[in-house]
């Protein structure tokens, strides 16, 4: 449908946007190109090109972001592309294909508080649409934290699998079920079914999130966020698993589904 977009007047205009699209070295991650341009249907049109001819091959899908009221010039969107670029490199959910980051700090002290309020509405809204390549990656704080507050309220679920001598603990904070470090994992992916969480596997080992074998085992090296407590089971156990029923609170003994049920049952409505 690119021709029909590149048919809306808003496209012609000064903004930034986001090219989308699978890894070809691991269909399981997300590729992402981010730029600016002072008239973005222009530079669609030359990223739609072969890559012999300068273009990108790998999107299928493009996310544009203009104002309204013409109000962005070239160097808002240089700077807010900065923005862009450090936070999709902090976030660490997609692999970016621009070389460099650009580095823009000319604008004048109201213009960035400008181009700051524009960056979190667009980290407010991409993420309703299906992009999450901008999400920060949430902060775990020490497990033995006392503090209150909504995220320590969480309670840390563990599952094992004793024939493997797997053990994680995991909690889930901001949307993501995350497992934290040190817990293990097997050692290799032992499933025929599910490419998709296998493919997941190979990554966490190549990116060192699962470190080598050690004693027939595989230990998280970092707090690991995944988009599902099933996602975190399959990773964990080495093959597809219900997650819902396979973490359970390690205080009470109630399994994943159970305690989100007593969550829900509990809500003042």
């Amino acid at each position: 449908m690119l021709a029909d977009l590149l048919q809306r007047p808003e496209i012609a205009r000064t903004g930034v946007y986001f090219l989308v699209g699978p890894d070809f070295d691991n269909l399981a991650r997300t590729r992402v190109y981010i730029g600016e341009t002072d008239d973005v249907a222009v530079r669609l049109k030359q990223h739609n090109r072969s890559g012999e001819q300068g273009g990108k091959d790998f999107w299928e899908r493009v996310c544009v972001v203009t104002s309204k009221d013409h109000n962005l010039t070239k160097a808002h969107v240089k700077h807010l592309e900065s923005l862009l670029i450090a936070a999709a490199r902090d976030s660490g959910r997609s692999v970016l294909e621009n070389g460099n980051q650009p580095d823009y700090t000319s604008l004048p002290e109201a213009d960035k508080a400008d181009m700051a309020f524009f960056d979190e509405q667009i980290r407010t809204v991409l993420p309703v649409l299906g992009f999450d390549f901008l999400r920060s990656r949430p902060h775990i704080g020490p497990r033995n934290c006392l503090t209150s507050g909504p995220a320590n309220a969480m309670p840390i679920f563990s599952m094992s699998v004793p024939k493997h001598g797997v053990s994680a603990e995991a909690r889930e904070q901001d949307g993501d079920f995350i497992v934290l470090s040190g817990s293990t994992s097997r050692d290799h992916w032992s499933s025929s079914h599910h490419a998709g969480y296998q493919l997941l596997f190979e990554q966490l080992v190549q990116d060192g999130v699962l470190s080598d074998v050690e004693a027939g085992v595989r230990r998280f090296t970092i707090d690991f966020a995944f988009s599902s407590p099933s996602a975190a089971a399959a990773i964990v156990s080495g093959r597809p698993t219900n997650g819902r029923i396979s973490w359970v609170d390690k205080d009470s003994g109630v399994t994943y589904a159970q305690w989100q049920e007593q969550r829900v049952d509990n809500m003042v409505v």
